[in-house]
């Protein structure tokens, strides 16, 4: 009897953390407006973003990210596609991808994103 207190007890334990954490994550959404790709150095969108948006970035050009800086998490809050590559000239002999706009998450990128491409469709 005296096991199955403790095993309900840390049961619950771990739901009202896990409730919480919910709670918390909600509480403080993640800077990153719609009409913005929004770009972190460190994976979990930790740090400071560099933000990209329509109005200072041109479409369908290669964009290197920021000097210094290498993307390891990103949303796409556009509402445009955004290719993102591992060379900072978009080649395509580097590892490369396409993710589709209007609240695309990343918090961990398959490789190192050094430039992106904004795409028309």
């Amino acid at each position: 009897m005296h096991v199955l207190i403790r095993a309900a007890l840390a049961a619950l334990l771990a739901l009202s953390t896990v409730l919480g954490l919910s709670t918390l994550a909600a509480a403080d959404p993640l800077p990153c407006d719609s009409g913005e790709l929004c770009l972190w150095s460190e994976a979990s969108f930790v740090g400071a973003p560099a933000v990209m948006s329509l109005s200072d970035t041109t479409q369908e050009e290669c964009v290197p990210l920021p000097e210094g800086m290498d993307a390891r998490s990103f949303i796409n809050q556009l509402s445009k596609p955004v290719t993102v590559y591992q060379s900072t000239e978009c080649a395509t002999e580097g590892e490369f991808d396409t993710y589709p706009g209007r609240g695309t998450y990343v918090p961990a990128s398959p490789f190192v994103v050094r430039a992106v491409q904004i795409w028309f469709t």
